[in-house]
């Protein structure tokens, strides 16, 4: 099982930007990716942008280049750059951990085994 502590998270204006952490204990990372998850008001949890592999990602369209992931092995540590953020009601962001050789294309949810508890980001007008 891998704990995961999300940070960072806070309110911003439109068009600002925002780094969100993801603190993970430790993990095998050649069999563990870790990715980023979103749950706007009213709608499922989706994955926004994850790890699939060693050097390999995967993005939701709608996130375009704006939000690149990366990761420090050494201090197990996931990062989400969140660039021009467009405004939209808080959402709750979220890490996760799952084999990455299960994962599915697009990955699922249920792909993921681990989940931390989220950090919410308000983006305003």
């Amino acid at each position: 099982q891998v704990h995961l502590v999300e940070s960072g998270g806070g309110s911003v204006q439109a068009g600002g930007s925002l780094t969100l952490s993801c603190a993970a204990s430790a993990f095998d990372i050649t069999k563990y990716c870790l990715g980023w998850f979103r749950q706007a008001p009213g709608k499922e949890r989706e994955v926004v942008t994850t790890f699939t592999g060693p050097s390999s990602t995967f993005r939701i369209a709608w996130a375009g280049g704006r939000f690149p992931i990366a990761q420090d092995k050494d201090q197990h540590t996931l990062y989400l750059r969140m660039n021009n953020l467009e405004p939209e009601p808080t959402a709750m962001y979220s890490c996760a951990a799952g084999d990455c050789q299960t994962f599915g294309y697009p990955p699922r949810r249920s792909d993921f085994e681990d989940w931390g508890q989220g950090t919410q980001v308000l983006s305003s007008p």
